[in-house]
């Protein structure tokens, strides 16, 4: 029997199946073919196969209003930490990040707003 805690129940791999950027929505194509992935404290985010982005994250908040921050360290968001909300039901999660380092309160995307929306599926725990 381990001492190690329970991991997250966001951890594993998740396709996107519909993403927005500043309310525009992203192409299917390109949803279709990101996935991103959570592990012991690391996260991943592929394109096509290929790890494009990849980092560390951290869960706080309560369920009400659950948040997590990604701290970039390779790829296009190295340096980077961008704050989010998330919600999780079953195999689906949502999350909103804030592009413009400022944590969002909740899950709308607008012209100007530098907020990206995505939702996942789970493909992998």
């Amino acid at each position: 029997m381990s001492d190690d805690p329970p991991s997250p129940p966001i951890e594993g791999a998740w396709l996107m199946i519909r993403a927005e950027l500043e309310g525009e929505e992203a192409p299917e194509a390109v949803a279709q073919k990101t996935v991103l992935a959570f592990a012991s404290g690391n996260y991943s985010v592929s394109f096509a196969g290929e790890v494009m982005d990849r980092g560390t994250y951290e869960l706080g908040g309560t369920l009400e209003g659950r948040t997590i921050v990604l701290i970039g360290e390779s790829g296009p968001n190295a340096g980077r930490t961008i704050p989010g909300i998330y919600q999780l039901a079953g195999d689906r999660l949502r999350v909103c990040y804030g592009l413009d380092c400022v944590a969002p309160t909740d899950y709308e995307t607008n012209s100007g707003d530098q907020r990206y929306l995505a939702i996942y599926r789970r493909i992998q725990r």
